[in-house]
């Protein structure tokens, strides 16, 4: 069982800066089969940008997506662990959070990823599903 963020985490995760196109990013997400990308400037994690951010803040609002950079719609309120933090401090940030993938960062530096599937891939079926539970429960602003 994984112990560690970094025992678990995807190392070297893709990422796209801000100046690139909302329509770069979606094609991104799709060709790594992923809902949300981290925003790097240089190697630093200023943020993500999410298949709903997208949604959201570009489809709904008829924005065009090839003039639409990704600085202008990402999420900058970031949720991230550090590599040496404990898994169950990581599950606990997910939780609370409600997000699938965290950013994992080193001295301001993205490192890594650590997603949903990575842990269900190391942990048991109970601490799995209790992730996934925590994750999926709507948020208050959906329950209205």
């Amino acid at each position: 069982m994984a112990k560690s963020v970094r025992d678990a985490m995807t190392e070297d995760p893709r990422s796209i800066g801000q100046s690139a196109s909302v329509v770069e990013a979606a094609r991104l997400m799709r060709e790594e089969h992923i809902g949300s990308l981290p925003i790097t400037d240089d190697e630093k994690l200023v943020g993500m940008i999410t298949d709903r951010d997208i949604t959201t803040r570009v489809v709904a609002e008829a924005a065009d997506p090839k003039m639409t950079t990704v600085g202008e719609v990402y999420s900058r309120d970031l949720i991230s662990v550090e590599p040496d933090k404990d898994l169950e401090e990581a599950l606990q940030l997910m939780a609370r959070h409600q997000v699938r993938r965290l950013p994992v960062v080193e001295k301001g530096r993205l490192v890594g990823i650590v997603a949903q599937a990575d842990i269900a891939l190391r942990e048991n079926e109970k601490k799995t599903g209790e992730l996934v539970e925590a994750i999926s429960e709507p948020s208050e602003g959906e329950r209205r």
